[in-house]
C-alpha cells in the first residue's frame, strides 16, 4: 500500500516539493527557483512554463532524496501563491501571456478608480477584501484587455483563468480538470465569501467573464488524478489543496478560534482562525476562507505584510551590504539596537491594515554614526512591526489577546528577528521543528482528503522547537512602537 504523501509548494520565487510520511515525518525535500521578470517599475511577472519546469524537477528531488519511486505515493496536496493570475488557452494548454504576480501593482489605478466610484464597500461585503491590485480579479480583465484578441476568446469559453493550484492541476491530469479550491478562489474579488460561489455582481463589476472561472472544490478532497506526467505514474489522487498561508494555517494546528500564525516568506502574512462565520474586519484586515473540509467552512482573519524577506533581499541585490540573506543576523546583533535608525519596508505599498499602494519604503534617523548593522538591525524591526500592526488589528476585530503567535517560513529560522517579534508584539512566539508548514499543511490536506488523515493527525505533528518569551521593558518598547508609528506616518502617501 502507497503510505507517502506528496506536497508541491509553488511559491513566489521558487518551488518545493516534500515527500511526508503519514507519521508526518519529512522523508525528502528538494526546491528549485525560477526567475522573476519585472518589464516596468511595480511590474512582477512569471513565466508559467518555468513554473511548470521547476514543479518537475522539484519532485523528482525530493523523490529521489526521500529514495522511493512515484508510486510509493499514496496523495497530493498543492499549495500555492494565491492571488498569482494566468489565463491559458484551452485547447493548447498554453499560457497566454506571463503570470501577473501578486506583488504586481499594474492594476492599482483601477481599484482607485473603483474606490471612487462607491463601489468597495459592496465588493468588502460580499468577499471580505478590500480593492486592490493584490487581488486577482483586475490582473483577469487587465490580461483580457490587453493581449490582443484574448477577450472575446474568453468569452467563448475558449480560456482559462487559474492561479497557480489551478494551472498546477491542469497540467498534472492532461488538461482534465480546471478547479480551484476554495481558499484560491476568496481572493480573487469574485468569490461570494458566504456562499462560496462566483458572484455574478462582482464579475459584471470587475469585467471578468464567467466563462474563464473554474469550478470551486474543497480544501481536502480528491478532485482527480494524475495523468501523462512525465515525473508521475498516472493514477495518483490530488487530494488536497489550499492557498500557501491558509496551508500554513492547517500546518500549525490552530484549529481553534483565535489561534494565530504568521509565516516569514516574501512577505509576512498572519492569519487567525475565527470559526464557522465570516466576521467582516473593522480594523483594515481582510476576511478569507481558511479551509473547507467535508462541506464545513472555516474561515480567519488575515493580515499581509507584502515586503518581508523581500527586504532582506533587496539589502543584498540592491544595497550589496550582505551577500547572502542568511547573513542578516549576524550583521545585526553587531549592534545592541538600532538606535534611532527605522526602515519602513514598503517597496511595495503597504498592505493591511493601511493599504495604501502608493506608500514607499522610508528609512529614517541617519546620523553619521549609522552604519550597515543598525540598518540591517531597522530591517528585521520593521519586518516585526509590521507584523505588530497586523496582530493589533487582529486583536481588536476579535476582541480577544492574543497570547502565543505561531511562526513558520524561511526568516522565521532568524533567532533575533524571531525575539524582536516578541519583544515588539509582547507575545510569546512559538517556533516548530519544522518551518516549512506551508507544505506539511499541503501533506496533511492531502491525507485527510484521501481519508488517510484527520485534523487530529496534524495536530499530533506538530513539535514545538523554541520558544520566544517577551523579554523588552515596557518603556523601550512603547518607545519602539512610537518611532514606527511616525515613520509609517512619514511613508504613506497621505499623511
Amino acid at each position: 500500500m502507497a503510505k507517502h504523501l506528496l506536497a508541491i509548494d509553488q511559491g513566489t520565487t521558487g518551488t518545493t516539493a516534500l515527500v511526508v510520511s503519514l507519521e508526518g515525518e519529512t522523508l525528502g525535500r528538494h526546491t528549485v527557483e525560477f526567475p522573476q521578470y519585472f518589464p516596468k517599475p511595480g511590474w512582477v511577472e512569471h513565466d508559467a512554463k518555468e513554473i511548470w519546469n521547476s514543479v518537475g524537477e522539484a519532485v523528482k528531488g525530493a523523490l529521489a532524496a526521500a529514495k522511493i519511486g512515484g508510486a510509493e505515493l499514496a496523495a497530493i496536496g498543492i499549495t500555492n501563491q494565491r492571488e498569482t493570475t494566468l489565463v491559458w488557452d484551452r485547447a493548447a494548454g498554453e499560457p497566454i501571456a506571463r503570470a501577473i504576480v501578486w506583488q504586481c501593482r499594474r492594476t492599482a489605478d483601477v481599484c482607485d478608480e473603483l474606490k471612487k466610484q462607491g463601489h468597495e464597500p459592496r465588493v468588502r461585503e460580499k468577499t471580505g477584501l478590500v480593492l486592490d491590485a493584490y487581488f486577482s480579479a483586475t490582473k483577469i480583465a487587465w490580461l483580457l484587455d490587453n493581449v490582443a484578441g484574448a477577450r472575446a476568446r474568453a468569452e467563448k469559453g475558449e480560456l482559462a483563468f487559474g492561479t497557480m493550484d489551478s494551472f498546477l492541476v491542469w497540467k498534472l491530469t492532461a488538461g482534465a480538470l480546471h478547479v480551484t479550491d476554495v481558499t484560491n478562489a476568496s481572493r480573487t474579488l469574485v468569490m461570494n465569501l458566504a456562499r462560496a460561489e462566483w458572484d455574478p455582481e462582482l464579475c459584471a463589476l470587475l469585467r471578468v467573464p464567467k466563462e474563464v472561472l473554474p469550478r470551486i472544490v474543497g480544501s481536502a478532497e480528491e478532485v482527480g488524478r494524475t495523468k501523462g506526467v512525465g515525473f508521475l505514474p498516472d493514477g495518483i489522487p490530488i487530494a488536497g489543496i489550499a492557498g500557501d498561508q491558509q496551508a500554513a494555517l492547517f500546518g500549525q494546528a490552530c484549529f481553534a478560534e483565535g489561534d494565530a500564525k504568521c509565516t516569514y516568506g516574501t512577505g509576512a502574512f498572519a492569519l487567525m482562525n475565527i470559526g464557522s462565520r465570516p466576521l467582516l474586519s473593522e480594523s483594515g484586515l481582510v476576511t478569507t476562507v481558511a479551509w473547507r473540509i467535508g462541506g464545513v467552512t472555516t474561515y480567519a482573519l488575515e493580515g499581509s505584510a507584502f515586503i518581508a524577506g523581500a527586504a532582506v533581499q533587496w539589502l543584498r541585490d540592491g544595497l550589496g551590504i550582505i551577500k547572502n540573506a542568511s547573513e542578516i543576523e549576524a550583521l545585526a546583533r553587531k549592534v545592541p539596537s538600532s538606535e534611532d535608525v527605522a526602515f519602513v519596508p514598503a517597496l511595495s505599498g503597504l498592505g493591511a491594515p493601511h493599504w495604501d499602494q502608493a506608500a514607499r519604503g522610508m528609512i529614517m534617523g541617519l546620523t553619521r554614526g549609522s552604519t550597515a548593522a543598525h540598518l540591517a538591525r531597522a530591517t528585521l524591526e520593521g519586518i516585526a512591526l509590521q507584523v505588530w500592526d497586523l496582530l493589533q488589528a487582529m486583536t481588536l476585530d476579535a476582541k480577544r489577546p492574543l497570547s502565543t503567535l505561531r511562526v513558520d517560513g524561511g526568516a522565521a529560522a532568524n533567532d533575533l528577528l524571531m525575539q524582536i517579534q516578541a519583544d515588539v508584539a509582547d507575545v510569546a512566539v512559538e517556533r516548530p521543528t519544522e518551518i516549512e508548514s506551508t507544505g506539511r499543511g499541503a501533506a496533511m490536506l492531502a491525507g485527510v482528503g484521501a481519508g488517510l488523515a484527520t485534523p487530529e493527525t496534524a495536530r499530533k505533528m506538530l513539535r514545538i522547537a523554541r520558544r520566544f518569551e517577551p523579554s523588552m521593558p515596557k518603556d523601550e518598547r512603547t518607545r519602539h512602537l512610537n518611532k514606527w508609528k511616525d515613520a509609517v506616518r512619514r511613508a504613506r502617501s497621505k499623511n
